[in-house]
């Protein structure tokens, strides 16, 4: 180990003794490390690049059963190049107001955010009722191509125009069931279970109903 200079990595293992060692840094003080530990004429030295910290200690494999030997009595070093300015306490902005007197709706509006509005389901049957005839979904799974059409367009607007998640299970029926084979109460449930379970779309348990939204991959058309 003597022929080596500058930074270099020793280690040393026995599973005899359950015992793994793993010395980074200068070479002299390694070379010393290893004699102080009586491990002179044993493991392996091998030279490495210098990492941003220069850390002179040893690291140990992560394992409760094993011996551990740590080696911290010498100074870190330089602290690394990527730690960014020191941090300044006077450019933090301090907010104190009494308990409970946060206004949520205002402090959403002053950061250009809203809170979502649920739709009147008299506009959207106004809305739908005007909406041109989409195309058929394709694909084998599709029980009823139309009538998940229709039901994907109206699940559009609501996500995209009103930034609502989901629609009851009452709301989808009356503003949609004509175009949705005419389906209505447990006939609808049963049908949008099954759209449900294909993965097109997710189900809300709400406290007084169900609500149904569309699956991102079934909205754009993917399933």
């Amino acid at each position: 180990m003597a022929e080596l200079t500058g930074y270099v990595q020793y280690r040393f293992r026995s599973d005899e003794h359950d015992t793994n060692v793993l010395l980074k840094g200068e070479a002299e003080w390694v070379r010393q490390k290893v004699e102080e530990l009586g491990l002179s004429g044993l493991g392996w030295t091998m030279p490495i690049g210098k990492d941003n910290k220069k850390s002179k200690q040893s690291a140990n494999t992560p394992s409760e059963n094993k011996k551990l030997i740590s080696i911290d009595d010498q100074p870190i070093g330089e602290k690394p190049l990527d730690m960014g300015p020191t941090p300044d306490p006077s450019k933090i902005p301090v907010v104190r107001r009494p308990i409970g007197e946060l206004d949520l709706s205002r402090e959403l509006k002053m950061l250009g955010l809203e809170k979502p509005v649920r739709p009147d389901v008299i506009e959207l049957m106004e809305i739908f009722a005007e909406m041109d005839d989409p195309r058929p979904v394709q694909g084998a799974m599709s029980v009823d191509p139309m009538a998940e059409a229709w039901l994907r367009e109206l699940l559009h607007v609501v996500v995209r125009e009103y930034g609502i998640t989901a629609l009851r299970t009452q709301d989808i029926e009356e503003i949609a069931s004509k175009k949705l084979g005419n389906r209505e109460g447990t006939a609808l449930e049963v049908w949008l279970e099954s759209l449900f379970s294909a993965g097109k779309l997710v189900k809300v348990h709400g406290s007084d109903a169900i609500a149904w939204g569309p699956s991102p991959r079934w909205l754009a058309g993917k399933i």
